[in-house]
């Protein structure tokens, strides 16, 4: 572990000290990539992607990483997160392994492969740790760039520490806002366009970012000079180089195999970053990867002998070594010791890692075994059962999924027998044990996750205003919450000078400033990861795409950071952002998507909530700050202009999530719906009650999580019939709905007829005016279906239409 500060002036025994420190570190990481290879290729890992090559430089940055920073970093860190404490060689082999226990593996419990690294933001309640007391890194993802827009909120969060006041919570989360945060990244993800993305966007927000691109000039097999344009990432950065006239980027070029000057380049790099707030870009290269990309393949297949012989001369570790000789540090004999005791470590720390890892499968192996031999001694089926244990005993490292999968099978065997009982209860009792560990937390299970938030209803006085516009609602709730919550703030395309283009931030920006109200430029995907890195740091933000269509741009940051999130963390990071944005029932191609299907498929572990007017998406903002989860809120884009009730409690009455609201009682049919197409349910439902037919009205209100009261089979169980309304595609949200209701609720035990659905075409609607009642349900349809659906139970009160 190095120190918190690199001494400005050391004795030559301090020096020395701390470089032969330094390349023993070096020297374990290395081994522990070596020998991390070797586990995946007899058998006991699944799969490896390694830091070697990448040791020096990573040695290098982590001198300067301070208590509160943040990291959000490439799955190559490895030597990173060992230097700064964070990570033991146990801990590196049962990432490896897949060891399901949060202690073995901090970092992921097994959820994710090895070389994704975190640390614990979170207590085990599910609360806050002091952020600014212990070094920090944020859950690493496998898609390629996709840290780097979280990596623009963790530096932006700085600059609101920094230089927005009020914040109460600040002392938890920073230190007056002077922690950097230090991303890293493979030269060949630079092609992608989230990172030019991030890197215009932090050039803009003049974020304390520090941004390391380790070169090792390849991309798996493909070459930088297919990748990046004149094979240098920071050359073609040149135009974001700062001047005396223009802010912008602090560009620093390192070799990746000079210790020396990587700590100086560093120390530079840190200085201005953390005391000026100015982005720097550190391009290492020169680097090699000394095992290829990955355990699936060899390098030998793509690099000429040239390009390894290179390779093996500049290897980091070997020119540390050299450098180190040269300058009367240590001697060859010297460094064979470190090394030959670095390579003794890390082979008892990977013994100590399986052990771990295997014993306790081991166990219940052996357990089960023994129960069963147990109690089915005189079973008819012994034969077979014995045929089945001995398969399982001749397992030398047994999996879970091994053990499990031959239990059940025994349990056919012995259905009706007397050992029956005894082994199903193991079963059961091992699944009850057993499934948490690889499906717990896609949720938050904090006392504070949405569905421990008492709702309130709005509170309204004999003189309220009737005629008040949503947007209106929406504004003056608003303008409560961040009254309420200093940690509160708002961003995206027009959120701030104009109060969004629908005006639901009308004078925001002006009453609390430009900071908590910004504008943001037309980038989507970063504006998400803006969202998580502030909330990554105890912030509240919400984070506002225009319209829904636009959220496809950001759509693979939430579904695998966000949504993720809590999951593969095992609960222990959390970033409870909301994502505002409008969308249903409008022309044109690109403004009147409805694509909830693909949304709530993506964002399983982001609660998606659809209401149908203003005052219930204030409420589900109102219940969203008291809880610790990310949503996505989807608000009505035809509906900021027609008229509601004024509430009197603004920032304080809550919608509650998870449940429906039965809009209209009646004993035909249950119609059920969500978001603007429910006011055209409702008219068709007043229009087929002058025919006789009297439907019930059920609004959704949120698709994630669904009716967790099961209230709609509870209507079907009176109505006995069912007709899901949904603006989305053919089998998009509504296959998921009916899915829930027919599955989940069981309501076909009480279904007379057919569930049906009535969906929008395939296509999306044409720009003119009639393209939306061509393309979507419209009152017509609705009322067609029904009658229809009437007409088969009663064809003589309802004949055919057509």
């Amino acid at each position: 572990m190095v120190k918190e500060e690199t001494k400005t002036t050391l004795t030559f025994e301090d020096f020395k000290t701390e470089v032969l420190s330094d390349y023993k570190l070096a020297v374990v990481s290395r081994e522990c990539s070596l020998l991390g290879r070797k586990e995946v290729l007899t058998g006991k890992a699944k799969f490896g992607i390694f830091g070697d090559g990448k040791e020096v430089p990573q040695l290098a940055m982590a001198k300067f990483f301070k208590d509160g920073d943040f990291r959000s970093g490439y799955y190559r860190d490895q030597t990173f997160m060992m230097a700064i404490g964070k990570l033991t060689i146990q801990e590196f082999f049962a990432g490896l392994y897949g060891h399901t226990d949060i202690d073995s593996d901090p970092m992921s419990a097994g959820r994710q492969m090895g070389g994704h690294f975190m640390t614990h933001s979170l207590n085990s309640d599910g609360s806050w740790k002091d952020l600014t007391k212990q070094k920090n890194s944020s859950s690493d993802i496998s898609p390629t760039a996709a840290q780097m827009p979280r990596l623009l909120g963790l530096a932006y969060a700085s600059k609101i520490y920094k230089q927005v006041p009020g914040i109460k919570i600040a002392s938890n989360f920073s230190n007056e806002g002077n922690e950097v945060a230090w991303g890293t990244i493979g030269n060949a993800s630079t092609s992608e366009g989230i990172f030019f993305e991030t890197i215009n966007a932090a050039g803009v927000l003049q974020v304390p970012m520090i941004m390391s691109v380790w070169d090792d000039e390849y991309g798996i097999s493909v070459h930088a000079k297919y990748q990046t344009t004149k094979e240098n990432i920071s050359e073609i950065l040149k135009g974001y180089q700062r001047d005396n006239e223009n802010k912008g980027y602090e560009i620093f070029n390192v070799k990746g195999w000079d210790y020396a000057d990587l700590i100086a380049t560093y120390e530079k790099a840190a200085k201005i970053a953390r005391e000026e707030h100015v982005p720097v870009l550190v391009h290492v290269s020169q680097l090699t990867q000394p095992q290829g990309h990955s355990s699936s393949g060899s390098h030998e297949r793509y690099k000429s002998t040239e390009r390894l012989a290179w390779e093996r001369e500049f290897d980091c570790i070997r020119q540390m070594r050299l450098w180190m000789i040269a300058i009367n540090i240590a001697s060859p004999e010297e460094l064979d010791v470190i090394e030959i005791e670095a390579k003794k470590q890390v082979l008892e720390g990977k013994k100590e890692a399986w052990k771990n890892f295997i014993g306790p499968i081991i166990n219940e192996q052996k357990e089960f075994i023994d129960l069963v031999e147990k109690v089915t001694f005189n079973s008819s089926n012994k034969v077979k059962i014995n045929q089945l244990l001995n398969s399982l005993r001749g397992i030398k490292d047994p999996l879970k999924k091994e053990i499990l999968g031959t239990a059940r099978k025994i349990l056919r065997l012995v259905v009706n027998e007397s050992g029956k009982q005894e082994i199903s209860e193991w079963i059961t009792n091992y699944l009850n044990k057993t499934q948490k560990k690889f499906s717990s937390n896609l949720f938050s299970e904090s006392n504070s996750n949405v569905l421990n938030i008492p709702s309130s209803a709005p509170r309204y006085s004999e003189k309220s205003d009737l005629d008040t516009d949503g947007r209106v609602i929406l504004r003056d709730n608003f303008d409560a919450l961040f009254t309420k919550y200093p940690e509160a703030l708002v961003f995206g395309e027009d959120a701030g000078n104009i109060g969004d283009v629908n005006q639901g931030l009308e004078g925001m920006q002006e009453k609390y400033g430009e900071l908590r109200v910004s504008d943001a430029g037309i980038r989507e995907a970063t504006i998400i990861g803006q969202g998580i890195g502030l909330a990554l740091r105890g912030l509240r933000p919400i984070a506002e795409i225009q319209y829904l269509d636009y959220l496809l741009y950001g759509l693979q940051i939430l579904s695998d950071d966000l949504a993720t999130l809590q999951y593969r963390t095992s609960g222990k990071q959390k970033a409870p952002l909301i994502i505002r944005t409008r969308g249903h029932r409008l022309e044109g191609i690109w403004h009147s998507g409805s694509p909830m299907g693909m949304i709530i498929n993506a964002l399983r572990g982001i609660h998606v909530l659809v209401p149908r007017n203003m005052t219930q998406a204030a409420g589900f903002y109102n219940t969203l700050f008291e809880a610790d989860e990310p949503a996505l809120v989807i608000e009505c884009l035809n509906g900021y202009r027609l008229k509601e009730k004024a509430p009197l409690n603004y920032g304080e009455f809550k919608t509650p999530i998870g449940i429906v609201e039965t809009l209209r009682e009646g004993k035909d049919i249950t119609l059920v719906s969500y978001g603007s197409t429910l006011r055209l349910v409702e008219q068709a439902a007043n229009e087929l009650s002058e025919f006789g037919i009297e439907c019930e009205v059920i609004d959704i209100q949120s698709l994630l999580p669904f009716d967790i009261n099961k209230d709609i089979v509870k209507s079907l169980a009176k109505t006995n019939r069912l007709l899901v309304i949904d603006e989305d595609v053919p089998g998009g949200a509504s296959a998921y709905i009916l899915q829930q209701i027919l599955e989940e609720q069981n309501a076909y035990e009480y279904l007379d007829s057919k569930p049906q659905t009535l969906t929008s075409k395939a296509h999306r609607p044409a720009y003119g005016t009639d393209g939306d009642y061509f393309s979507k349900p419209s009152v017509e349809d609705i009322f067609e279906k029904v009658y229809a659906m009437m007409g088969e139970v009663k064809p003589n009160q309802f004949p055919d239409l057509y």
